[in-house]
């Protein structure tokens, strides 16, 4: 059975988190709890990072991302349950942390 595009994209990010240093991960987890929890960070210092000019392209992982943005904003609620799961077998510590400044921050 063919990978759906959802699918496709959860198996690339999934793939990419692999290789991420554990600063990246942190980075990540912060993108990940500003989108399923909005104004979890300080919007304020979040637009400042936004605004800086850059004299060199962006990183390979700030392409990363870019991309997961893109995609997750696409996904069900299911799809991005399914994405956790996968998290969880990955980096179980990850997800432990996930979890629990997302109830910290959500009260659930």
């Amino acid at each position: 059975m063919a990978l759906s595009n959802t699918e496709k994209e959860m198996e690339c990010v999934s793939h990419w988190f692999r290789s991420w240093t554990t600063y990246q991960k942190e980075d990540f987890l912060k993108d990940l709890l500003n989108r399923l929890v909005p104004n979890y960070l300080d919007s304020l210092f979040s637009s400042m990072g936004a605004l800086k000019v850059k004299d060199k392209p962006p990183s390979i992982f700030e392409c990363q991302l870019k991309l997961f943005d893109q995609w997750f904003s696409q996904w069900t609620d299911a799809d991005r349950s399914n994405f956790i799961i996968q998290l969880q077998c990955i980096d179980p510590d990850f997800v432990a942390h996930f979890n629990s400044l997302y109830i910290t921050h959500t009260g659930s």
